[in-house]
């Protein structure tokens, strides 16, 4: 509500652009809202995207360690059953052949827009949308150019919103380097949030927008991290 977010929005640290250093943690977000239920609620359902990211690198071996907000640490290194809302990801192959890691995101982007329905959040349910979109374009250009059937990698698309990402795809594919291509990525991302960012509403809807800016401010300065020094890993590279 306007009111009772008018402090606890204001007393948040203005966001910089991308790529400078963000001056606030994820887990410092969480905690700052732990006494309102309705937007911390959302914002860790927003935060929950930030771990099935980093919990797939850990899998994939991108990464070796990394800082779950919302998941416990032996979830992200698949030690541990997922929340029973995630469950879609737990078999390794469903039947149509689809990998684990897409059931879960499937199960996860369900589970994120049933939230913002139940609690009245345009922002979630938008952004739901657009990266449902998004990752299923992604998936459709991977698996035409690797010959394979499309379908077998969409993702919830019954939630998809309607974007045209031709030329978004067309840049990613295009891109000289995988960094260079979660650049682009993630610049549209930004841009798609400063459209809808829902800023001086004082509403739980900037709260989880503030949430998102973060998660992108924090992976780009990964990125800038691992630029300058390639030898280390700075987190993972995923779309």
């Amino acid at each position: 509500m306007r009111g009772e977010n008018f402090y606890l929005i204001g007393a948040l640290p203005s966001l910089p652009i991308l790529g400078e250093e963000p001056p606030f943690r994820a887990d410092e977000l969480l905690a700052h809202v732990a006494g309102r239920p309705r937007p911390h609620r959302l914002v860790a359902t927003m935060y929950l995207s930030h771990d099935l990211i980093l919990r797939d690198a850990l899998v994939a071996g991108e990464i070796d360690q990394a800082e779950p907000i919302v998941l416990t640490p032996d979830q992200l290194r698949d030690e541990a059953p997922l929340p029973e809302d995630l469950t879609g990801g737990e078999a390794s192959e469903d039947a149509t052949g689809r990998v684990g890691s897409d059931a879960m995101w499937e199960a996860y982007f369900r589970h994120a827009a049933a939230t913002a329905a139940e609690l009245g959040s345009k922002f979630l349910s938008q952004w739901v949308g657009h990266e449902v979109a998004l990752r299923n374009a992604l998936a459709e250009a991977r698996a035409r150019a690797l010959a394979l059937e499309p379908a077998n990698y969409l993702v919830a698309v019954e939630l998809a919103g309607e974007h045209d990402f031709s030329a978004l795809i067309a840049q990613w594919s295009s891109a000289a380097t995988p960094l260079a291509g979660l650049r682009a990525l993630d610049t549209a991302r930004w841009t798609w949030l400063s459209d809808h960012d829902q800023w001086f509403t004082y509403s739980d809807d900037e709260m989880v927008a503030y949430a998102a800016r973060l998660i992108l401010l924090d992976r780009w300065y990964r990125l800038t991290i691992a630029e300058q020094q390639p030898a280390e890993a700075a987190g993972p590279i995923s779309s």
